[in-house]
């Protein structure tokens, strides 16, 4: 393992592992512990400008109308060049789906932590109940609670989500889990449409990046961001650029998203009605770079708990992430290496924290291994 990748990987030390993060004790303390306090220059800052992200009109999109498809077109485009961030209504998504998967997460969230743990997330894997980063990281862990769960599109892999809800919670949670299978098969066919608009402004056909995710393999993560009274010294999700494909992101009415754009922090204020979505690097290495994964925390706030739904398009396993010819000539030298999503995902769990340079990272470890 080269060294400069072999440093980041703060795994934390037996002593720590006895460490929870157990937000019904933890929200109500003035003295928060060590390992949530940020660095100086890290630390989150108050009333950050708002981000101006295109708002795209996906029901025109798919409504065959040209002078739609081409005016959402070039917004995503000028978006995905600078940033990476846009936001999409219109999008057919069922209200109601919504507003039950977020109901479900605060019936999730508010059990008790023995309860949570029954889906406790193991050591190397990146599905199940995680009490933040406790017994993975040492110090600048994040103010949060996740339970993450695969979602298959292959046609052998029917009710996935269910089953394995079914299996970590018990049979009382029939419900939340038909919920949250509905929903990811919502966020599936979504993103699929979403694939169609990044291939049209890459100048590619509608169906060459749908195709490419048809049968896709994602992960969808529930995010409880619970208060803190020291909201000044910690954050609720590290800057990051996601290593996935593309992010399609419900957030409740609190608010908490920032963006780091023009050596600034941004926030991405709340709309009940939209879904963020942003690249990730493995869409930044299909696009041969022309597209950024832009780097994004979360903030916490002193009184009112966030909640957000992030769902995390990935290609099927066996798939080559390689761009398109059409995305590489003289002037656009190939950037990164072939791989495969696994390979990157194994990187992020094992041996890199993710952050701004994940796929620069990877892009040197898969090099260096390979001679």
């Amino acid at each position: 393992m080269p060294s400069s990748v072999h440093h980041q990987n703060h795994e934390a030390k037996d002593e720590q592992s006895s460490f929870v993060f157990d937000a019904r004790k933890l929200m109500h303390q003035s003295n928060i512990p060590q390992q949530f306090i940020w660095p100086d220059d890290e630390k989150p800052c108050v009333n950050a400008p708002e981000l101006q992200v295109p708002l795209i009109d996906f029901g025109g999109f798919l409504s065959d109308d040209p002078v739609a498809a081409k005016e959402a077109s070039r917004l995503v485009g000028e978006a995905c060049r600078k940033h990476g961030f846009f936001l999409v209504v219109n999008h057919g998504v069922d209200k109601k789906l919504i507003s039950d998967a977020h109901r479900y997460m605060d019936s999730f969230f508010e059990l008790s932590l023995c309860e949570k743990q029954k889906a406790q997330r193991k050591a190397g894997e990146h599905c199940g109940y995680a009490s933040s980063f406790t017994g993975r990281f040492l110090s600048k862990l994040p103010w949060k609670e996740t339970l993450s769960f695969r979602f298959s599109a292959e046609k052998n892999s029917a009710e996935i989500v269910q089953n394995y809800l079914l299996e970590k919670l018990g049979q009382e949670f029939e419900e939340l889990g038909r919920v949250y299978q509905d929903y990811c098969e919502a966020m599936s066919t979504l993103s699929l449409g979403i694939m169609e608009l990044l291939g049209m402004s890459l100048g590619l056909s509608r169906a060459h990046f749908r195709e490419f995710f048809e049968e896709n393999d994602s992960i969808m993560r529930l995010n409880y961001y619970p208060p803190c009274r020291k909201p000044d010294l910690t954050l609720g999700t590290g800057p990051h650029c996601d290593p996935t494909s593309l992010t399609i992101l419900h957030q409740d009415q609190v608010g908490g998203l920032q963006v780091f754009v023009d050596d600034d922090w941004h926030s991405i204020s709340p709309n009940f009605e939209a879904f963020v979505v942003n690249v990730g690097d493995t869409f930044m290495a299909l696009s041969n770079g022309r597209y950024k994964s832009c780097l994004h925390r979360a903030v916490v706030n002193s009184e009112t708990p966030r909640k957000s739904l992030a769902f995390f398009l990935c290609p099927r396993n066996d798939k080559l992430i390689t761009p398109p010819s059409e995305l590489v000539d003289s002037c656009n030298p190939r950037i990164y290496p072939d791989f495969t999503w696994p390979t990157l995902l194994e990187f992020t769990q094992k041996h890199y924290r993710a952050d701004m340079k994940t796929l620069e990272m990877f892009t040197n470890w898969v090099r260096s291994s390979e001679k």
